[in-house]
């Protein structure tokens, strides 16, 4: 099995074949996970630099253990205390990096568009881990396969993206991915927070009432407000965007049917969700936590281009 592609820069550049593969090779690692003896040495001899010039902890822990378990060897970098603070820029980081060798560039960055540039400069495979507000591929990755695992399949699935559509890499991957692979997508918040014309650009429903939305769906992916990204007041206040845009036990309950809660973290509790919703047993955040680490494995090993995934 082989990805068409050298890199893994965003969903949109991927083909629903190549989304299936990720999926298929990433469930054939979870059972790996499973083992007593979790290590694998099917990465052993490449060196994989994780370079993250926006603070992270679960992403970066995700793909550090997923390295790990694959018997990479891995740098980690940080653009604080390093020597982007004295002004270095980001092509001569990365060939400085790569005059050590390095065979694999896992990157978050917070300008759109940074993966893309190092993909077109440098003979190592990329990984984004998230750029600006443009794409996170591995979170919808995992966002898909824990809806698979639920469902059996992703098409035809009625999926809710709920809150900061705006500013969310988190919702542009998962529409990219969802709408190939053959689901339903409503995109609900408040009118601020939406795209105005993003019903042209994709096959996917908007509505601005959550109810509505929550009484469609199936799935609710329900993301966080990004306050660090927004640079003007798009809604009155937390607590306003809680009463009118909230998942709470209260709305979930009052439904004939029960919808399976998402949410890619960190949780704004009492904000986008509540916590007794997010710790019900309507909540699979948990679980995309576990194969978040399945398939970033599947992505370090498709692209690294080795053959047995479970050597």
């Amino acid at each position: 099995m082989h990805l068409a592609t050298k890199h893994l820069l965003g969903i949109r550049d991927l083909r629903s074949e190549d989304i299936q593969i990720i999926l298929d090779t990433a469930q054939q690692f979870k059972d790996v996970l499973q083992r007593p003896i979790k290590k694998v040495p099917s990465l052993r001899d490449v060196t994989i630099v994780n370079l993250f010039y926006e603070n992270s902890t679960r992403t970066r822990i995700s793909f550090e253990l997923a390295e790990k378990r694959l018997s990479a060897d891995t740098i980690n970098f940080s653009a604080s205390g390093s020597s982007v603070s004295k002004g270095e820029t980001l092509l001569d980081t990365v060939n400085n990096i790569l005059s050590m060798k390095v065979d694999m560039v896992v990157m978050r960055h917070s300008a759109t568009g940074a993966p893309h540039f190092l993909a077109q400069h440098i003979p190592a495979a990329i990984i984004n881990a998230g750029d600006g507000i443009n794409e996170h591929p591995t979170q919808a990755l995992l966002d898909a396969m824990t809806i698979s695992e639920k469902f059996g399949s992703l098409k035809g699935v009625k999926v809710a993206i709920v809150g900061d559509i705006m500013h969310s890499r988190v919702a542009l991957s998962n529409i990219y991915l969802l709408t190939k692979m053959g689901a339903q997508v409503t995109l609900a918040g408040p009118p601020t927070l939406i795209p105005k014309h993003i019903t042209s650009a994709f096959p996917v429903q908007v509505t601005y009432n959550v109810r509505e939305a929550i009484e469609w769906c199936d799935v609710a992916n329900v993301l966080r407000i990004q306050l660090e990204r927004q640079n003007q007041v798009l809604f009155s206040s937390l607590r306003e965007y809680n009463q009118a845009y909230g998942i709470s036990k209260t709305l979930l309950q009052s439904l004939n049917k029960e919808v399976m809660i998402m949410h890619p973290g960190p949780i704004n509790r009492g904000v986008e969700l509540d916590s007794d919703v997010a710790d019900s047993g309507q909540s699979v955040i948990l679980d995309q936590v576990e194969n978040g680490v399945a398939v970033r494995m599947a992505v370090l090993f498709l692209l690294s281009g080795r053959k047995d995934p479970s050597a």
